[in-house]
């Protein structure tokens, strides 16, 4: 790829996803240019439908469709972006299928609003953020890439998941989407309308945590995988994993309301994550034992009854 191209990528992924952008940097540079390519034709994707005021659905559906093609190869590309995606997937054999499903959950976003179930919303989420998992596993190049490639889409799901329960304010304010499953809401005896009207409740409340705990479990079965990754790959993907679920403190700290003011990290609090986490892997290089430790992700009973993987004293590896 072209050094332009490369610094294309990054500086959307510098402008835009400031907190996965940190964990980015520790990737080696095979990875993390590709990496910034691939975050960056993400993020063009979802602009179509995040960022459309004024721009009708046909509209909207027409650039995804040309986005497609350029993706795909079918066009010639109008982007530094899309043109050092077009290599990259040639050089690491991205299923166009893979890109199909990614294109079709945005256009998901055209039209649909509201997710009456969480199976509804993790079909969503099989393009907006399995697919990436998918992805992003495949310039990772692991040796058992059949094994890896199930956590890495539990993973995606789950930092997909915190994005949608830290953005719900921002969601139905400037887009009236709301990503938590409907079916949640009633089981907590929460109208939507209370959502729309950024009411926070008790009620709510119940539903955050409810919510928090499933994709807590997401990020468990996600970590789990990392240590399939080439060894290279392993720390940047648990400082993601563990940043992300940071927010998850910030939420609980806030009692849960996310509606008066969206959760946010401060620089010092990722950086402090970051220490620890990296402190923690200079003693030990289990990925589930460091993310036990660190993250924000309660410990289980299960963990608690059979502590693996070394998860008693710090040992070099």
């Amino acid at each position: 790829m072209q050094q332009e191209h490369i610094d294309a990528g990054k500086a959307i992924q510098k402008r835009t996803g400031k907190t996965f952008y940190l964990a980015t940097r520790f990737l080696p540079e095979r990875v993390r240019h590709a990496t910034h390519v691939l975050y960056a034709f993400f993020r063009i994707a979802d602009e179509v439908v995040d960022d459309a005021d004024g721009v009708d659905p046909a509209t909207q559906r027409a650039q995804l469709e040309d986005l497609r093609a350029q993706a795909l190869g079918e066009r010639e590309p109008d982007d530094p972006v899309l043109e050092a995606f077009g290599e990259l997937r040639e050089r690491y054999g991205i299923d166009d299928e893979e890109i199909d499903t990614f294109v079709d959950a945005m256009a998901t976003d055209i039209e649909t609003s509201r997710y009456e179930t969480y199976g509804d919303l993790e079909s969503y989420m099989r393009g907006s953020a399995a697919s990436v998992g998918v992805m992003m596993t495949a310039i990772m190049e692991p040796d058992a890439e059949d094994v890896a490639i199930p956590h890495a889409v539990k993973l995606g799901e789950a930092f997909q998941m915190t994005n949608f329960l830290r953005d719900v304010r921002e969601d139905v304010v400037e887009r009236d989407r709301i990503y938590v499953p409907l079916e949640t809401l009633r089981d907590h005896g929460v109208d939507p309308a209370q959502i729309e009207r950024l009411e926070h409740s008790e009620s709510f409340a119940g539903v955050m945590a409810a919510e928090l705990q499933r994709t807590e479990e997401l990020y468990r079965e996600g970590v789990a995988g990392i240590r399939y990754l080439p060894a290279d790959c392993q720390l940047p993907v648990l400082l993601a994993a563990v940043l992300y679920a940071e927010h998850h403190t910030v939420i609980r700290n806030q009692e849960y309301d996310v509606l008066s003011r969206e959760p946010s990290l401060s620089t010092a609090r990722k950086l402090w994550c970051l220490a620890k986490t990296r402190w923690h892997w200079h003693w030990n290089r289990d990925p589930e034992a460091v993310f036990q430790r660190v993250s924000a992700v309660p410990t289980t009973d299960r963990d608690r009854r059979h502590p693996e993987h070394g998860d008693g004293v710090p040992t070099r590896s």
